[in-house]
């Protein structure tokens, strides 16, 4: 049982080093995104220092990074999730998307400085429950047009997804974990949070690029 944690939460972790934002800057504009802005490695500072475009690029790969290893943990280890039967353990991809989340946030070839792991948790709650997912994205996008502000967007569905596990009556371990991966996204954004509660948090404005 503890191999089908700890197997795919490195594997995971392995998918969450591939920092797309860090690889992005230094393609595109040969900078490291970490230097600028913000000094995230995410989707949101990629967007203020390079553009929508390299946003959205950062921002599909993050989510798709999470995905891919949450499958392939589940094919492996016979797990189940969105996309297997239901009847089929969810702890492989879990653990995998949590190892992801880690390996976004902190990855070990760039000093553990990565990501807030937003962009692939989002990918974590699909892979997971694609009811949940949904509703989350939903009341997120419509957070995000009213305030603009990313961060209290990221805030809301990180709190949503495990209320929403709960009403879909999953066990507690799954719950603990969306839990954790929650309490990463608020410790990472204790900056945005402060910001927000003084009001001098920035909204989000779209370069033409």
């Amino acid at each position: 049982m503890i191999m089908l944690r700890l197997l795919p939460l490195l594997i995971g972790y392995a998918f969450g080093c591939i920092q797309t934002a860090f690889i992005v800057g230094k393609v595109l504009k040969k900078i490291d995104v970490r230097e600028h802005g913000s000094g995230n490695a995410g989707t949101s500072n990629v967007i203020r220092v390079i553009g929508k475009r390299a946003g959205l690029l950062v921002f599909i790969c993050d989510v798709l990074k999470a995905i891919a290893a949450f499958v392939i943990c589940a094919i492996i280890f016979s797990g189940g999730g969105s996309f297997f039967p239901s009847s089929l353990p969810l702890e492989p991809g879990l653990y995998a998307g949590l190892g992801v989340i880690l390996g976004h946030n902190f990855p070990f070839f760039l000093k553990f400085r990565g990501g807030k792991g937003v962009a692939s948790t989002l990918g974590v709650m699909l892979a997971l429950d694609w009811r949940a997912a949904l509703a989350v994205y939903l009341i997120g996008v419509c957070i995000l047009a009213i305030t603009r502000y990313i961060s209290l967007t990221s805030l809301t569905m990180a709190v949503l997804f495990p209320v929403l596990l709960l009403i879909f009556s999953h066990n507690p371990e799954t719950i603990i974990i969306a839990l954790i991966m929650a309490a990463l996204i608020f410790i990472l954004h204790r900056g945005n949070i402060q910001r927000l509660l003084s009001g001098t948090e920035r909204k989000l404005v779209l370069t033409k690029n």
